[in-house]
C-alpha cells in the first residue's frame, strides 16, 4: 500500500485516527530526543515517509539536521511536500536503514515502523541504528506491541480496530482483527525490550501505552 501514492493520499489523517494520541507521542518523542541531542545535533529518522515527526521534530528545533529513511519514494514525496521549507534540513534516502549513511548520530526515532518487520529483520535494523549512534544517544520507538497468546493478540486488536472505527474510519472489524492476527509480525513488549537490549541499547524505558502500541526510549549502549 506503501507504494501507491493514491492508497497512501490520506496517511497524515488515518494515522491520527488510528493511533491513539499520536500527535503528543510525537512530542513527547521530541521531548526525549531533546534530553540529549545539542541544539545543532543530527538525528535519524527511520521510516520517515509521510514526514509527520519530521516536521514536528524540526519546527521545535531550528538547529537540527535529519536524515530520513524509507523504502516508499511516494511517501517519501509526501514528506518533502509536508516540510516546505524545513526540508532544506532534512536529507532524504529512499531504502532501508543499510542504506542510511555511516556516521554517528546524536539521536534517531523510529516510529510506527517496527512492527512490519519479522523478528530477525527488526534485530538487524535495530543493530545497525545502534552502530549509527554515539554512545548514549537515545533511539526512540513506537509500534504496535502486544501479547502474542492468540486470545490476548485479538483483545488489543480488537480494541485497535474499535479505536480506529470510533474516529470514523470504515472499516470491518472483525476482518481487519483477522488480517493483523495473520499478517503483522507484532511481538510482545518483553520481546520488543529483549530485541533492544541485544542491538546494544543498554537502559531501556517505556513512556507510551495505549491500546495495542507501546513505546520506549533506549540509550546507545
Amino acid at each position: 500500500m506503501f507504494s501507491d501514492p493514491h492508497a497512501i493520499a490520506g496517511y497524515a489523517e488515518g494515522a491520527v485516527q488510528k493511533v491513539p494520541g499520536l500527535l503528543d507521542m510525537q512530542r513527547m518523542a521530541r521531548l526525549l530526543l531533546e534530553e540529549r541531542v545539542p541544539a545543532d545535533g543530527h538525528v535519524l529518522v527511520l521510516g520517515a515517509g509521510g514526514g509527520m515527526e519530521l516536521r514536528a521534530f524540526a519546527e521545535a528545533q531550528a538547529g537540527w539536521h535529519f536524515r530520513g529513511i524509507d523504502p516508499s519514494a511516494p511517501m517519501l514525496d509526501m514528506a518533502r511536500q509536508r516540510l516546505g521549507p524545513l526540508a532544506s534540513r532534512v536529507a532524504l534516502t529512499e531504502g532501508y536503514i543499510d542504506d542510511a549513511p555511516e556516521e554517528l548520530f546524536d539521536g534517531a526515532a523510529c516510529l510506527l515502523t517496527l512492527h512490519f518487520l519479522p523478528a530477525e529483520q527488526r534485530l538487524h535494523t535495530l543493530k545497525e541504528v545502534r552502530r549509527r549512534l554515539k554512545p548514549g544517544a537515545p533511539l526512540v520507538v513506537a509500534h504496535h506491541s502486544y501479547a502474542q497468546d492468540d486470545a490476548q493478540k485479538r483483545r488489543w486488536l480488537q480494541r485497535f480496530a474499535a479505536f480506529s472505527a470510533s474516529s470514523g474510519i470504515a472499516l470491518d472489524v472483525a476482518h481487519t482483527v483477522d488480517s493483523m492476527a495473520r499478517l503483522l509480525p507484532a511481538l510482545s513488549p518483553e520481546q520488543d525490550v529483549a530485541l533492544l537490549h541485544e542491538a546494544g541499547f543498554g537502559t531501556v524505558d517505556l513512556f507510551y501505552a495505549a491500546f495495542s502500541f507501546r513505546g520506549w526510549v533506549a540509550y546507545a549502549g
